[in-house]
Protein backbone atom coordinates (compact mmCIF):
# COMPACT_ATOMS: atom_id res chain seq x y z
CA UNK A 1 0.00 0.00 0.00
CA UNK A 2 1.17 3.37 -1.12
CA UNK A 3 1.22 5.83 2.23
CA UNK A 4 1.32 9.46 0.88
CA UNK A 5 2.24 12.53 3.61
CA UNK A 6 -1.30 14.35 3.46
CA UNK A 7 -0.49 18.50 3.67
CA UNK A 8 2.82 17.02 4.12
CA UNK A 9 3.78 15.74 7.71
CA UNK A 10 0.69 17.78 8.62
CA UNK A 11 -0.08 15.89 12.34
CA UNK A 12 3.94 16.70 13.67
CA UNK A 13 3.89 20.49 11.52
CA UNK A 14 2.02 23.14 10.56
CA UNK A 15 0.29 21.68 7.46
CA UNK A 16 1.41 22.40 4.04
CA UNK A 17 4.30 24.32 4.86
CA UNK A 18 8.13 23.87 4.17
CA UNK A 19 8.35 22.54 7.53
CA UNK A 20 5.65 19.89 6.60
CA UNK A 21 7.48 18.83 3.49
CA UNK A 22 10.64 18.86 4.83
CA UNK A 23 9.95 16.66 7.82
CA UNK A 24 8.01 14.34 5.50
CA UNK A 25 10.74 13.98 3.41
CA UNK A 26 12.98 13.35 6.60
CA UNK A 27 10.44 10.42 7.38
CA UNK A 28 11.36 8.76 4.49
CA UNK A 29 7.96 9.92 2.46
CA UNK A 30 7.80 8.57 -1.30
CA UNK A 31 4.64 10.57 -2.09
CA UNK A 32 3.73 14.09 -0.42
CA UNK A 33 -0.10 15.42 -0.92
CA UNK A 34 -0.68 18.92 -1.30
CA UNK A 35 -3.27 21.74 -2.24
CA UNK A 36 -2.44 24.57 -4.73
CA UNK A 37 -4.35 28.02 -4.73
CA UNK A 38 -3.94 30.65 -7.15
CA UNK A 39 -3.93 34.23 -6.34
CA UNK A 40 -2.27 37.71 -7.12
CA UNK A 41 -0.23 35.68 -10.22
CA UNK A 42 1.17 32.75 -8.11
CA UNK A 43 -0.02 29.45 -6.93
CA UNK A 44 0.02 29.14 -2.85
CA UNK A 45 0.38 25.87 -1.19
CA UNK A 46 -2.89 26.04 1.27
CA UNK A 47 -5.59 23.94 1.79
CA UNK A 48 -8.77 26.09 3.29
CA UNK A 49 -10.89 28.99 1.01
CA UNK A 50 -9.89 31.54 4.72
CA UNK A 51 -6.90 32.18 6.29
CA UNK A 52 -8.17 31.55 9.62
CA UNK A 53 -7.53 28.39 10.39
CA UNK A 54 -4.10 28.15 9.30
CA UNK A 55 -2.47 31.36 9.52
CA UNK A 56 -2.73 34.74 11.56
CA UNK A 57 -4.39 36.10 8.60
CA UNK A 58 -8.16 37.29 7.51
CA UNK A 59 -10.21 36.83 4.49
CA UNK A 60 -10.29 34.88 1.64
CA UNK A 61 -7.19 33.78 0.40
CA UNK A 62 -7.45 34.31 -3.03
CA UNK A 63 -8.82 38.03 -3.26
CA UNK A 64 -5.60 38.62 -0.92
CA UNK A 65 -2.32 40.43 -2.48
CA UNK A 66 0.86 37.95 -2.83
CA UNK A 67 2.83 40.25 -0.26
CA UNK A 68 0.09 40.01 2.39
CA UNK A 69 -0.15 36.27 1.83
CA UNK A 70 3.70 36.43 1.85
CA UNK A 71 3.93 38.36 5.06
CA UNK A 72 1.73 35.52 7.23
CA UNK A 73 2.44 33.26 9.61
CA UNK A 74 1.30 29.72 8.77
CA UNK A 75 2.25 28.40 12.25
CA UNK A 76 5.63 27.96 13.97
CA UNK A 77 6.67 31.19 11.99
CA UNK A 78 6.47 29.06 8.59
CA UNK A 79 5.00 31.53 5.90
CA UNK A 80 2.39 29.78 3.17
CA UNK A 81 5.19 28.64 0.29
CA UNK A 82 4.46 29.01 -3.17
CA UNK A 83 4.44 25.66 -5.03
CA UNK A 84 7.52 26.26 -6.60
CA UNK A 85 9.19 26.88 -3.32
CA UNK A 86 8.19 23.00 -2.47
CA UNK A 87 8.99 22.12 -5.80
CA UNK A 88 12.47 22.90 -5.44
CA UNK A 89 12.62 21.60 -1.88
CA UNK A 90 11.20 18.22 -3.20
CA UNK A 91 13.47 18.14 -6.16
CA UNK A 92 12.37 14.78 -7.62
CA UNK A 93 13.05 13.14 -4.28
CA UNK A 94 9.61 11.54 -4.28
CA UNK A 95 5.99 11.92 -5.90
CA UNK A 96 3.72 15.24 -5.61
CA UNK A 97 0.39 14.60 -5.56
CA UNK A 98 -1.17 18.03 -6.40
CA UNK A 99 -4.75 19.04 -5.49
CA UNK A 100 -6.06 21.74 -7.66
CA UNK A 101 -8.37 24.13 -5.80
CA UNK A 102 -10.47 25.07 -7.68
CA UNK A 103 -10.75 27.59 -10.89
CA UNK A 104 -7.43 29.08 -12.44
CA UNK A 105 -4.79 26.64 -10.72
CA UNK A 106 -4.81 23.87 -14.28
CA UNK A 107 -3.03 25.99 -16.59
CA UNK A 108 -0.01 27.68 -13.96
CA UNK A 109 -0.08 23.78 -12.78
CA UNK A 110 0.63 22.39 -16.02
CA UNK A 111 3.65 25.09 -16.75
CA UNK A 112 5.07 24.77 -13.68
CA UNK A 113 5.56 21.29 -14.04
CA UNK A 114 7.02 21.47 -17.23
CA UNK A 115 9.73 23.61 -15.70
CA UNK A 116 9.95 21.77 -12.81
CA UNK A 117 10.73 18.85 -15.15
CA UNK A 118 13.11 20.57 -16.96
CA UNK A 119 15.12 22.13 -13.55
CA UNK A 120 14.61 20.45 -10.72
CA UNK A 121 14.81 16.49 -11.29
CA UNK A 122 11.48 15.87 -11.96
CA UNK A 123 9.87 13.12 -14.34
CA UNK A 124 6.49 12.43 -15.87
CA UNK A 125 5.90 9.67 -12.91
CA UNK A 126 6.34 12.15 -9.99
CA UNK A 127 2.88 13.71 -10.59
CA UNK A 128 -0.27 13.18 -9.74
CA UNK A 129 -3.13 15.52 -10.25
CA UNK A 130 -6.34 15.61 -8.40
CA UNK A 131 -9.41 17.56 -7.74
CA UNK A 132 -13.12 18.05 -6.63
CA UNK A 133 -13.17 20.38 -9.44
CA UNK A 134 -13.63 17.85 -11.94
CA UNK A 135 -14.13 20.70 -15.28
CA UNK A 136 -10.82 21.76 -14.08
CA UNK A 137 -9.22 18.79 -13.89
CA UNK A 138 -10.64 18.02 -17.01
CA UNK A 139 -8.76 21.44 -18.16
CA UNK A 140 -5.48 20.06 -17.23
CA UNK A 141 -5.58 17.04 -19.23
CA UNK A 142 -5.86 18.76 -21.89
CA UNK A 143 -2.79 20.35 -21.19
CA UNK A 144 -1.18 17.71 -19.78
CA UNK A 145 -2.24 14.27 -21.04
CA UNK A 146 0.68 12.61 -20.23
CA UNK A 147 0.55 13.20 -16.94
CA UNK A 148 -1.64 10.96 -13.98
CA UNK A 149 -5.09 12.04 -12.75
CA UNK A 150 -6.87 11.33 -9.27
CA UNK A 151 -10.43 11.86 -9.10
CA UNK A 152 -11.54 13.00 -5.95
CA UNK A 153 -15.05 12.41 -4.83
CA UNK A 154 -16.00 13.32 -1.16
CA UNK A 155 -19.33 10.94 -1.40
CA UNK A 156 -20.29 7.70 -2.21
CA UNK A 157 -20.79 8.01 -6.39
CA UNK A 158 -24.31 7.18 -7.22
CA UNK A 159 -22.38 5.30 -10.27
CA UNK A 160 -19.49 3.90 -8.21
CA UNK A 161 -16.37 4.72 -10.02
CA UNK A 162 -17.41 5.48 -13.16
CA UNK A 163 -17.34 9.00 -13.06
CA UNK A 164 -13.54 8.68 -12.88
CA UNK A 165 -13.29 6.41 -15.40
CA UNK A 166 -14.87 9.01 -16.96
CA UNK A 167 -12.26 11.85 -16.49
CA UNK A 168 -9.56 9.57 -18.16
CA UNK A 169 -8.29 9.17 -14.05
CA UNK A 170 -5.64 7.23 -12.94
CA UNK A 171 -6.58 6.81 -9.16
CA UNK A 172 -10.56 7.41 -7.45
CA UNK A 173 -9.70 9.18 -4.22
CA UNK A 174 -12.63 8.70 -1.48
CA UNK A 175 -13.38 9.62 2.00
CA UNK A 176 -12.37 7.24 4.59
CA UNK A 177 -15.86 7.67 5.68
CA UNK A 178 -17.60 6.57 2.20
CA UNK A 179 -14.90 3.81 0.72
CA UNK A 180 -16.26 0.49 1.21
CA UNK A 181 -15.80 -3.27 -0.71
CA UNK A 182 -17.87 -2.81 -3.37
CA UNK A 183 -16.46 0.69 -4.83
CA UNK A 184 -13.39 -0.57 -4.44
CA UNK A 185 -14.42 -3.57 -6.45
CA UNK A 186 -15.59 -1.56 -9.01
CA UNK A 187 -12.19 1.11 -8.71
CA UNK A 188 -10.34 -1.87 -10.04
CA UNK A 189 -12.51 -3.75 -12.62
CA UNK A 190 -12.25 0.11 -14.41
CA UNK A 191 -8.53 -0.08 -13.92
CA UNK A 192 -8.19 2.77 -11.32
CA UNK A 193 -6.06 2.79 -8.26
CA UNK A 194 -8.10 3.68 -5.01
CA UNK A 195 -6.87 6.37 -2.47
CA UNK A 196 -8.38 6.96 0.62
CA UNK A 197 -7.91 10.10 2.73
CA UNK A 198 -7.09 10.93 5.91
CA UNK A 199 -5.81 7.59 7.49
CA UNK A 200 -3.93 8.09 10.45
CA UNK A 201 -4.50 4.98 12.49
CA UNK A 202 -2.63 1.91 12.01
CA UNK A 203 -6.32 0.11 12.72
CA UNK A 204 -8.03 1.77 10.08
CA UNK A 205 -5.04 1.09 7.20
CA UNK A 206 -5.12 -2.64 7.94
CA UNK A 207 -8.74 -2.51 7.39
CA UNK A 208 -8.29 -0.64 4.20
CA UNK A 209 -5.71 -3.08 2.90
CA UNK A 210 -7.96 -5.48 3.70
CA UNK A 211 -10.66 -4.00 1.04
CA UNK A 212 -7.53 -4.39 -2.06
CA UNK A 213 -7.62 0.01 -1.30
CA UNK A 214 -3.94 0.82 -3.33
CA UNK A 215 -3.11 3.66 -0.72
CA UNK A 216 -3.96 6.15 1.80
CA UNK A 217 -3.07 10.01 2.53
CA UNK A 218 -2.28 9.94 6.17
CA UNK A 219 -1.48 13.32 8.48
CA UNK A 220 1.47 11.06 10.35
CA UNK A 221 3.09 8.96 8.16
CA UNK A 222 5.51 8.30 10.53
CA UNK A 223 3.50 5.58 11.73
CA UNK A 224 3.08 3.78 8.57
CA UNK A 225 6.40 1.64 7.49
Amino acid sequence: MQIIAHRGASGLAPENTLKAMSLALDLGAKAIELDVQWADGELWVFHDRRLERCTNGQGVLTGQSREYLASLDAGDEERIPTLWQVMALVAGRCELHIELKGAHTAEPVAALTRRAEAELGFTQAHWVISSFHHPELAHFASLRPDLRLGALTASLPLHGARFAEELGAWSLNCDVDFVDQTLVADAHRRGLKILVYTVDEVSDERALASMGVDGIFTNRPDRFS
